[in-house]
């Protein structure tokens, strides 16, 4: 039997009327992203109407009388159906999209920094108002995890998620694996290549990550955590001795963002190197790409993988968002009603290599099991709280840091359910 699709009724809901006015706050990487997807596309039915920026006399792909320069314009136009803020201030981005949800507004927004630092006080917007944020674009750029986790896991607990959450500092690490070359010619390339950015602090830092992580731990635990809870450890120390140490093993370094359920309902979250073996699927994510592991207690194993960056990527996932606000789609937090407690007190099993040794002192190592001065490393047991109380210690004298994947309580034996990313 055939069925001719052309003579089936189109839905109402496929497309609106009138093709959905978008307020652009923003026309970097992102918002040129999308707008070129939009211009592409134009029966996906959104327009940007309205296009405001913040540097009048920069060079842009479009002629100046697109651009307008008051951002508070576009809050005020009632006839925009939709905000969407992609620039690169936090402070500026949380002042508009909180004003913008308190007059009820629709917005999306790809600044995790953002959403990381605020997110408690713009969830409590949307539910004391009428207006509805969504900001898939702020994790892992055209993989679908924070719908993923919101609308398909909101009802079943999860014991763990693990993922590469950068492109940049995944590219860094795949390309000093392919040559055994040091950080900083690895790093040169993929700035030239535009995966980098000039300063590279938050991506190499593990900043942008722990950020990515925050928003992933409200919607997989319900849990709203405090960035600077949460431990970070970027690459910025690595050598090719560390690439090595990995490869001996048959493994690789990856920048891993860990959260898991412990077996007494509390969770933690983990963002730092991370040695990976092949039996992990994030161990063939390499160069730009991101990946992510859920494991539920009932679907198991889960992996996502796609680019984690760029104009079209990210704004792919901007436009995902706007179909789904226009279908009337809001995020739930379910879980939120009863969140997991947060966890410190525990063991996080670590390679340190370091020429200092006071380091080693400072952290103050509860079991060594490996060591080799000639190398500079050992392996061993330290308190998360330690690590996470002298991270900008370690940072300043140059110290690179990878999880084995293995964590204990506090003082006791190895505890069974190991972060395996």
């Amino acid at each position: 039997m055939s069925i001719n699709l052309a003579s089936l009724p189109v839905s109402s809901a496929s497309a609106p009327a009138q093709p959905w006015r978008v307020g652009l706050i923003g026309f970097g990487c992102v918002g040129q992203g999308l707008y070129d997807i939009l211009q592409q596309r134009p029966e996906a039915g959104f327009t940007i109407s309205r296009i405001a920026v913040k540097t009048p006399d920069k060079v842009r792909p479009l002629p100046a009388g697109r651009f307008e320069f008051d951002a508070e314009a576009l809050l005020n136009d009632d006839s925009l159906d939709v905000l969407v803020e992609v620039i690169d201030d936090a402070d500026t981005a949380f002042r508009l999209v909180s004003e913008a949800l308190r007059r009820g507004r629709r917005v999306v927004t790809a600044n995790k920094a953002m959403l990381a630092r605020h997110l408690p006080e713009l969830v409590q917007l949307q539910r004391a108002g009428q207006g509805t944020l969504l900001y898939e674009a702020a994790v892992c750029g055209s993989i679908p995890i924070i719908r993923t986790l919101d609308a398909y896991f909101g009802a079943e607990p999860l014991r763990r998620l693990t993922g590469i959450l950068n492109g940049s500092s995944n590219y860094v690490l795949t390309r000093m694996g392919e040559d055994g070359s040091d950080y900083a010619p690895a790093l040169l390339e993929a700035q030239h290549k535009g995966f980098a950015e000039t300063d590279p602090t938050l991506d190499m830092g593990a900043f942008d990550p722990r950020s990515k992580a925050v928003l992933l731990a409200a919607h997989a635990y319900g849990s709203f955590l405090n960035p600077e809870e949460v431990l970070n450890l970027g690459i910025e120390g690595i050598s090719a001795v560390d690439i090595a140490f990995a490869a001996s093993n048959g493994q690789k370094i990856k920048v891993v963002a860990g959260l898991q359920r412990l077996a007494d309902g509390r969770i933690t979250a983990l963002v730092t190197p991370q040695l990976v073996g092949p039996e992990s699927p994030l161990y063939s994510v390499d160069r730009e790409f991101n990946g992510v592991v859920i494991e539920a207690d009932f679907a198991g194993e889960q992996f996502l993988q796609g680019r984690g960056a760029g104009g079209h990527p990210t704004g792919s996932a901007v436009l995902a968002d706007l179909a789904a606000l226009r279908q009337g789609f809001t995020y739930q937090y379910s879980k939120a009603t009863t969140p997991a407690e947060y966890a410190s007190d525990l063991e996080v099993e670590i390679y340190l290599r370091t020429d200092e040794d006071r380091l080693i002192d400072l952290l103050d190592f509860s079991e060594i099991s490996e060591e080799a001065d000639e190398d500079e490393y050992v392996v061993g047991y330290v308190a998360l709280a330690n690590l996470i109380r002298h991270r900008d210690t370690l940072r300043k004298y140059g110290a690179f840091i990878v999880r084995t994947g293995r964590l204990r309580p506090v003082s006791t034996e190895v505890f069974t359910a190991e972060i395996l990313a």
